[in-house]
């Protein structure tokens, strides 16, 4: 199904791309085929292009004195395929050390699914987890394909301080916090890789669109990895799809 879009104004140099027709994995690699076709259209100081689900939001440098024509310009943009985009995806492999001593619901969080640990294990680790977007803190994706069977409403009352690292479920998601911060998520793990790096020339190794497989670690490949990434010598493993 070719995917449909309507344009709004949301701001005097904001330009709100929705998604009309459907919301799936195949839209969201199609929504974001759109936005780098824009990126490239476009110098980058020009636009900022940030993704959602099922929107894009176009930010420009200026104000924009005829909306209707740059609606039209960007309706010019929508990709028919993406062989000369350069649009590359990648599977990264998370480790994640499953553990009472690193995440402080994973007990309440079995005994609430009336699962054991290990199970808990099992269903997080078998998903091939799409990044859809970033959100919440710099480097915080949300990643869609959690089995349905973790599903779990978000806490009533947020934690003031989950520790960078950690693995957690909230809803029909999961994801990685990326540096300590409150959070109303179920810390069920934590990994030792560094997902913000406002140092790096990419601050996030993993793009929108890209796959996530996490992999259960023991406490010393946990402490091991660790002492690489603090010394930047570790590089997350991925494969190109």
């Amino acid at each position: 199904m070719k995917l449909e879009f309507n344009y709004k104004k949301y701001a005097k140099n904001a330009i709100l791309i929705e998604i009309s027709n459907t919301s799936d994995e195949n839209s969201l690699e199609n929504l974001l085929l759109y936005k780098k076709s824009i990126e490239l259209f476009y110098n980058k100081a020009i636009v900022e292009v940030v993704s959602s689900y099922n929107s894009l939001l176009v930010y420009y440098e200026s104000t924009i004195e005829d909306f209707y024509s740059e609606f039209q310009v960007l309706k010019s943009l929508v990709p028919e395929g993406a062989s000369d985009l350069g649009f590359k995806k990648r599977l990264w492999q998370v480790p994640v050390y499953y553990a009472t001593a690193v995440a402080p619901d994973l007990v309440s969080f079995a005994t609430a699914k009336s699962m054991t640990i290990d199970r808990v294990i099992a269903l997080h680790t078998t998903p091939i987890y799409t990044a859809c977007f970033f959100g919440f803190l710099p480097g915080f994706l949300y990643l869609a394909g959690l089995d349905a069977q973790l599903d779990m409403p978000r806490k009533n009352t947020p934690e003031l301080a989950l520790e960078k690292g950690a693995v957690a479920i909230g809803g029909n998601q999961t994801g990685v916090y990326p540096s300590k911060s409150p959070g109303g998520w179920h810390v069920i793990g934590s990994t030792p890789l560094q997902f913000f790096d406002r140092d790096s020339e990419k601050p996030c190794f993993v793009s929108p669109g890209d796959k996530i497989q996490f992999i259960s670690i023991s406490e010393k490949e946990y402490n091991d990895i660790s002492i690489l990434v603090d010394s930047k010598i570790y590089h997350p493993k991925s494969i190109l799809l």
